[in-house]
């Protein structure tokens, strides 16, 4: 077998229904198998995944976490590469062609990422990103990276100097899409458990490259909705984000003298107690009325296909108490959830599309006639 396809899913059944949907198109014409992982989900998902055919699905009794879920399925696997999929993604029909092509044209490459979008269209810094050693952290907390993004020095945490319509050699592959090489994985070991989540790819690209193998960027394209089932700013994301960065540290730095280590440990503990403070002050601004620029809790539709898949969508609108606009000029304040048909058009084109008009202020909705439903980054609607 050629590729193996691993997903863990927890609470996001629509979400990896659709990333599914999107492999299985990807996956045409390759030996390959696609394996769900469920982190015991409560939202029905299993009973949800199970009448999508062709999807092996691996039932857990409880939330393993990330690391430990995906070792579960690469030991049950059998395929020459595993693909590391995130639920909240969709791929673009050549996309996985492409990583497996390059892969079999360069032998060294242990390990893959690719070109991925955010869900208004702009290519995410993640990407492609170097390995957040003591002094390249450093660059980044105080914030030279975002300041001098080019720089090889200040702004290597996602080397910004690198061409995004080319392959690059980089250093850390986002789990997000993370394809490895089977041989390299039976080298240098599968993923660490210590991480609960985050972390993990940044620990694995890292032994790839000590045991000898390469990490490569790949213009392929994607779509990252972003963590869809983690609540970025809420105590547990913080807590669990920050506390993988201290174990990366002190995991592959606790050789450095203690001057150097002990101010970024407290660093990160000073940038997770301001995330947590923020997310209070924030919760404050919503109780009092202000909710800041762009409304994302009411989002108006913009509708993009068939006449018969308009008046479905409208029919979901009105359900959900949601406007429909004419023209994405006509509205100036409330997020605008740009909506496509999948079965009209491929997700390559959609994700080209979103690129091309990148706005931070539209949003892509994709609507599934089978479902009748428009998922997008904020909420599922239907």
């Amino acid at each position: 077998m050629k590729i193996s396809v691993v997903i863990v899913n927890y609470n996001v059944k629509y979400y990896v229904g659709q990333c599914i949907d999107s492999v299985r198109r990807a996956l045409q014409g390759i030996d390959s198998e696609i394996i769900v992982v469920d982190n015991h989900s409560r939202d029905g998902s299993v009973d949800y995944l199970s009448k999508i055919e062709g999807v092996r699905i691996i039932e857990s009794g409880h939330n393993l976490g990330f690391s430990k879920a995906n070792n579960i399925a690469i030991r049950q696997s059998t395929a020459e590469y595993v693909l590391m999929l995130n639920p909240d993604t969709i791929v673009a029909e050549d996309a996985i062609r492409m990583i497996i092509d390059f892969a079999d044209s360069h032998p060294q490459a242990g390990g893959i990422g690719v070109r991925m979008h955010n869900d208004w269209g702009t290519t995410a810094r993640e990407s492609r990103r170097g390995l957040p050693s003591p002094m390249t952290s450093f660059y980044k907390i105080i914030g030279l990276s975002k300041r001098l993004p080019q720089h090889r020095k200040y702004g290597r945490y996602y080397m910004g100097w690198l061409p995004w319509d080319s392959p690059s050699r980089i250093e850390v592959v986002s789990g997000a899409c993370f394809l490895v090489r089977r041989k390299a994985l039976d080298e240098v070991g599968l993923m660490d458990e210590d991480y609960f989540m985050y972390g993990e790819d940044i620990d694995l690209s890292y032994r790839l490259l000590k045991g000898g193998w390469e990490n490569w960027f790949v213009p392929a394209d994607i779509i990252h909705y972003k963590g869809e089932s983690t609540q970025k700013t809420s105590f547990n994301y913080v807590h669990v984000f920050y506390n993988a960065m201290l174990i990366f540290m002190r995991k592959h730095y606790s050789h450095l003298s203690w001057l150097i280590i002990w101010p970024l440990q407290i660093a990160v503990y000073f940038i997770a107690l301001l995330a947590l403070m923020a997310t209070l002050f924030d919760r404050m601004k919503k109780s009092l009325g202000f909710g800041g620029r762009y409304k994302i809790e009411f989002p108006v539709l913009y509708l993009e296909g068939s006449n018969t898949m308009k008046e479905k969508c409208r029919a979901i609108a009105m359900r959900k108490g949601l406007s429909v606009i004419d023209s994405l000029d006509d509205c100036k304040q409330n997020i605008v959830v740009r909506v496509f048909d999948p079965s009209d058009m491929s997700y390559a084109d959609i994700i080209k599309h979103m690129s091309e008009s990148a706005n931070n202020r539209v949003r892509l909705g994709l609507y599934h006639n089978d479902k009748d439903i428009i998922i997008t980054q904020m909420e599922v609607y239907g």
